[in-house]
């Protein structure tokens, strides 16, 4: 479709490019999750579904070759491959349209145009950030959880609010079902135990958001101390959850666990150990104004800054920026929970480099798919649509926009303490999650 198509009274605007614009300024000012996220270009003619490899270490030699061993074709060498692990990214299909009748609207015909650009480009912003935090979150809340039910008797199965992290383990950098013959070290309670299975409830009765509460089913029988309600499970690659004076579980938190200074140096320090990548210098926290207003009512963050004139941009702007390796992100679009007992739960997270990785469809904007003469733009790797009126009394005009691509976290279960002493044994270690009462 052409321009020369479109009503006069629109033909200026679209020519002068206001409209791309318009829906390029939405794009940019919203949330933040999305700008955690790698960007990877998906080539056309792959499929729906790619499955990268990820090379890990190899260990450290510290033992000097024997002399006398130093002999034959080998010179005593034993022959080492570093291993590998392998992460999936699927692309899946988004859009959105709205329609505007050129004879219902015509008084300010401009300004309503417009206006349905920018508002489809908050939707499109508002959509892919979500995509993002959704993407990001299940990993970081996997393998911890907390038992349902209290057993009545020992037995080999315990019921516990989120399966998580518990269904799979990585056999040869492949995540692989467990099972009897691929089993999982579990602490339940004081008690660690061999998981060979997790099911799904029927129903779900979760309280952890996107969570998916089931029964674990362990080798051996677990004590009725170790399965007892809201008994901390935890998985030995379980990733790190962070919250304020130790509490071991969600069901744990009390009213007083705020955020404070302390947990999110105790994050910094757990992202520092396993050698995460900064990001441009500092680590992202995203967190909502609840938990940055709780942060400046702590008295070891309020003693760091006494004496503190008013011209100090921590005060000044009320968010603290690149402080203590970390870069303050406010959004509203944080994990929030209200249990039936127990305070408000909410979750900050801190983030490293490669904490996500977002595929972006190469062909989006191909000249199959967009002629020359159509009006397709594509921002921040959204194409925006307009289509001229082709009803019958050509009044109305279609402003669309779509975007191919998919988000994933991917694993760095090849660090461990062999390749970098420090590394703790979570399978995803590019973020930490911080859980507080709000």
């Amino acid at each position: 479709m052409g321009i020369q198509n479109f009503p006069l009274s629109l033909q200026p605007i679209i020519q002068q490019g206001f409209l791309e614009r318009e829906f390029q300024q939405a794009l940019t000012s919203r949330l933040g999750y999305r700008a955690v996220a790698d960007r990877q270009e998906f080539s056309v003619g792959i499929g729906e579904t790619l499955t990268k490899t990820r090379a890990g270490l190899k260990p450290s030699v510290t033992t000097p070759l024997v002399p006398s061993a130093n002999t034959n074709l080998d010179n005593g060498l034993t022959p080492q491959n570093s291993s590998v692990e392998q992460y999936t990214i699927t692309l899946n299909f988004y859009a959105a349209t709205a329609d505007l009748n050129m004879v219902t609207s015509r008084v300010g015909i401009a300004s309503q145009f417009l206006l349905n650009a920018a508002i489809n480009g908050e939707q499109a912003a508002r959509s892919l950030d979500e995509l993002a935090r959704n993407a990001l979150f299940p990993a970081y809340f996997g393998g911890n959880t907390r038992v349902r039910t209290t057993l009545a008797s020992a037995g080999p199965a315990v019921s516990v609010d989120d399966i998580r992290g518990f269904t799979q383990v990585w056999v040869n950098g492949v995540p692989t079902a467990v099972s009897s013959t691929n089993q999982m070290s579990v602490t339940v309670g004081s008690g660690t135990y061999s998981l060979i299975g997790a099911a799904a409830d029927a129903t779900n009765q979760t309280t952890a958001p996107g969570g998916i509460s089931g029964v674990l089913t362990f080798a051996g029988a677990v004590s009725v101390s170790d399965g007892t309600i809201n008994g901390t499970v935890t998985a030995a690659t379980a990733s790190a959850i962070m919250r304020p004076n130790s509490r071991a579980n969600t069901a744990q938190i009390v009213s007083t666990d705020t955020l404070d200074m302390a947990t999110l140096l105790n994050a910094v320090a757990t992202l520092r150990l396993n050698a995460v990548p900064e990001i441009d210098g500092a680590y992202n926290c995203y967190l909502d104004p609840v938990s940055a207003k709780q942060l400046f009512g702590d008295q070891a963050f309020r003693q760091l800054f006494t004496g503190a004139t008013s011209d100090n941009p921590v005060f000044r702007r009320g968010i603290v920026n690149d402080f203590l390796g970390l870069r303050f992100i406010p959004t509203t679009e944080a994990y929030v929970t209200t249990p039936q007992a127990g305070p408000v739960i909410r979750r900050p997270i801190v983030c490293g480099k490669g904490a996500l990785i977002e595929g972006d469809f190469a062909g989006l904007a191909e000249s199959d798919v967009a002629p020359k003469d159509s009006i397709v733009s594509v921002v921040d790797g959204v194409a925006m649509v307009t289509r001229e009126p082709i009803d019958r009394l050509q009044q109305i005009i279609a402003q669309s926009w779509y975007w191919i691509g998919g988000f994933c976290t991917p694993s760095d279960i090849t660090t461990s303490p062999t390749t970098i002493p420090t590394a703790t044994n979570a399978v995803f270690k590019r973020a930490v999650m911080v859980e507080h009462a709000g």
